[in-house]
Formats: C-alpha cells, structure tokens, sequence
C-alpha cells in the first residue's frame, strides 16, 4: 500500500494544474469579453495587437519575405521608359463643381488660367495658417486624424473618432486611402476636395501662401521599428529657415520638417497631396494647381520626376523611383508598362539590405495589383496579395481581398473570389468595388 504523502501531494499538484488551467482559460475570456467594451479596446486593446505583431515578427520576420513575379520583365530599364507615350491634349472640357471625374487624356485641354505652371513668386517668406485643430492620433488612425485635423480649418467640428467610424470601420485596418478621405469631404461635408501626385515644395508653399493648408502622406522611420507610411498637414513654411511648419498627429502640433527632409520622405508616396476647399473657391484652386488641377497630367507630371529620379538614386530611395515609375503608368492606363517598371522594382526590393526594405509599401500603394491584373499576369497578383498577407501579419487589408478575388475570378476560381470580396465588404462596408462584384456574381450582402 502507497504512503499517504505519494496519493495526497500528486492529487494536490494535479488540482493546481487544473485550477490553474481555469484560471487561464477564465482571464482569456474575461479579457476577450471586456476587449468588446469600446473604451477598454481602446486603451488596452492597441497594445495587444502590438504585442501579437510584433511575436509573430519574431518567429517569421516581414522583412525577409520576398516577392517574385512569375512573369518578370525582359524590357531593360531604358525600354520600359522610352517606350511611353506622353499623351497630347486636344479638346477643351467642362468640369463641375467637386472633384473633377477626369475623362481620356486625350480628351483633355486646359484652359489658358490652368495651363500655366505654379510658380514661387510673390508669395511672403514665412507663412504660419492658424486654424488647424491639433489631434494625437489613436493607434493605426493616422489617416482618420489628419482628415480631422485638415477639415477643421474649415469649420468642421468633427474628431479622429467621427472620420474613423467611415474610414476604419474595422479598428485592424492599416491604412485609409486618399481616395476613401476625398469620398469623406464630399458625402458628409459641404466642401470639395481632390487629391493629386506630382507635387513639390514650390507647390506646397503657393497653397498654404494663399490659405490652403495642405495633407500629404510621406515615408516615416521610427526609431525603434521599419518603415512605414505617414498623413501629414502642412500648415505654414519659413524660407529663412528653410522648413515646413506641421501638424504632425504622431509626434506634436507645430513641427518643423525641413525641406530637403521633405523632398526626400516625400518621394516615398510619389509627392501625393491632398486639399480640401469651398466649392466657391474651384477657380482659385485651379489656377494655383495649374497642370495639376487634371488628375491625368498629374500623372505625367509625376512620370517625367520619377524617370529623371531612376537616373540619379540608388538604394531604397531608386525603389521607390521604380515603384513611383510604375504608379504613374497605372495612373496612365499603360499597365503593360507598369508591370514592367514594378518588376525593376521588387528587383531592387530584394538587393536591399533586410533593414532597408519597405516592406509595408503593399498596404498603402496597391499599384502593382491592377498593373499586373490587366496585364493579364493573374498568378502574380495572387502571389503578391498572399505576400503582402505575410508581410501584415494579419489578414486585414481589404484592398488586397479585393484583387486576389478579381484575380481568382478570372483564372475561374469563382467561390474563392466570392470569399474574398466578401471578406473585403467585411473589413470595409464601403469597398464599392468588392461589392459590385458580389452583385455581379449574383451574391447578396447582410
């Protein structure tokens, strides 16, 4: 017969274990339940996400994920840019009240007003716009923060939270595309806005000179983490000082970004900008955007600096160049070439030293996917979205969705497209473009 002391001590131990288990098990659900209470999810909930990021990073790090296109370019750099035609504009066109819907650019000629270049003269050496409410950003509300911040010059008297709950209906969503803000300003405001590319610091000067601050989306490098994207609203500038006064959501109100700084993070998100406006004041806009009022000749514009940058960069900044490079022909319609310049660009992607690489670039810009979709180089866009997937960590980005489904859908796998456009409505109830599919398909959406 066993001693008392070898059936108790074991009996005990295993009670602990399980009492331990419960305890366990208890908290996970007691911190999953209160994780649904709003402000708790708030403060707390950030923080999580962060953690669980951050160990899945450890154990298969973004930065080492390649992507490799199947049907990669034979054109040498040079080909790819000499063989783009630069469209001509021909006929004069109307454009309402709002942001201009740009048809062909063949059919497009600029009126004498608009036709000028912006230039820097007779503007005032230091320029501060008072006005802009300065807002901290929650976590991953980036986008949501400046929208805020830039309509409140305005007037607005919304917050991040307001502009969040249309932008970032899901809280994992990692980035609000400018387009997503424009559609914002023109259903729940009563101004117009439009966003561009192309811009340079001349430009930013003219717009806050003349009263209009200015959002941009530039490259950021944290100290302690990769890099990533970043809005940005431009409220003031001093020549002497040769610097930017901005409201800056993630560091503090008033911060002064250089301009050669600028120029360069600037470039990471091929010099985008985005401006907000009475609808009285079109003509005004006009005139100071010049050839940049057009959306298309933005792109041209935005063509010739990354073609004439492709030739002086090295490094991440000539990935860039070649990513910008192929936006703009994605801008263009020329996809052939665009996948093209995008190949150069995941070429460079893989040269670059693992702590160089941008490797968040696919949840800002998603320009390669319809470059290779209409391209016909299906394969390619559903191996970029499952390693765009890997880089996030997490499956939350619904523009991805949106293309692995057109892609899936056109190599006849049609269930799994109808997945993932609905798992895009999911993420974002407004993805117009997954939602026309899923009615094209014939699929009702709760």
């Amino acid at each position: 017969m066993k001693p008392l002391d070898d059936v108790i001590i074991p009996l005990m131990r295993s009670k602990l274990v399980i009492a331990s288990m419960g305890i366990i098990v208890l908290t996970s659900i007691l911190g999953f339940v209160l994780l649904k209470v709003p402000t708790i999810q708030e403060r707390v909930g950030w923080r999580l996400s962060y953690l669980s990021t951050r160990v899945k990073y450890l154990f298969n790090p973004p930065q080492q994920v390649i992507f490799i296109p199947e049907q990669q370019s034979v054109q040498s750099p040079a080909a790819i840019i000499n063989s783009t035609p630069t469209p001509t504009m021909t006929t004069v066109v109307e454009i309402a009240s709002g942001t201009p819907t740009m048809p062909s650019v063949a059919a497009l000629s600029p009126t004498p007003t608009s036709t000028r270049e912006p230039t820097s003269t007779s503007i005032p050496l230091q320029v501060t716009l008072t006005g802009v409410n300065h807002e901290y950003q929650k976590y991953n509300n980036c986008g949501p923060a400046n929208l805020s911040m830039l309509l409140s010059y305005w007037g607005w008297t919304g917050n991040q939270s307001d502009t969040a709950a249309y932008l970032r209906p899901e809280p994992r969503d990692k980035n609000v595309n400018p387009s997503e803000m424009v559609r914002f300003v023109l259903e729940k405001s009563d101004l117009d806005a439009l966003v561009r590319v192309g811009g340079d610091v001349s430009l930013l000067k003219q717009l806050i000179a003349a009263g209009y601050p200015v959002m941009i989306e530039k490259g950021h490098d944290p100290i302690d983490d990769w890099w990533m994207g970043h809005y940005l609203v431009m409220s003031g500038y001093d020549d002497e000082k040769a610097s930017f006064i901005t409201q800056d959501s993630l560091i503090m109100p008033d911060l002064k970004l250089p301009y050669e700084k600028l120029i360069g993070e600037w470039r990471d998100f091929n010099n985008l900008f985005l401006i907000i406006f009475p609808p009285e004041h079109q003509q005004i806009v006009r005139n100071l955007l010049g050839v940049l009022w057009y959306e298309e000749k933005s792109y041209q514009v935005a063509y010739q600096k990354a073609e004439t940058e492709i030739e002086l960069l090295t490094g991440r900044d000539l990935f860039f160049a070649w990513y910008n490079l192929g936006s703009n022909l994605v801008g263009l319609q020329e996809y052939a070439q665009a996948a093209d310049a995008y190949d150069h660009a995941f070429g460079y992607y893989q040269k670059l030293p693992e702590e160089d690489r941008p490797y968040r670039m696919l949840w800002y810009q998603v320009g390669p996917y319809p470059a290779y979709y209409y391209s016909g180089r299906y394969q390619d866009v559903i191996s970029l979205a499952n390693t765009t997937f890997a880089w996030v960590g997490e499956p939350v980005l619904e523009e991805t969705y949106y293309w692995r489904g057109m892609a899936r859908l056109a190599q006849g796998e049609t269930e799994k497209a109808i997945s993932d456009f609905q798992k895009a409505v999911k993420l974002n109830p407004i993805s117009t473009e997954a939602l026309a599919q899923l009615a094209l398909l014939g699929v009702v959406t709760p």
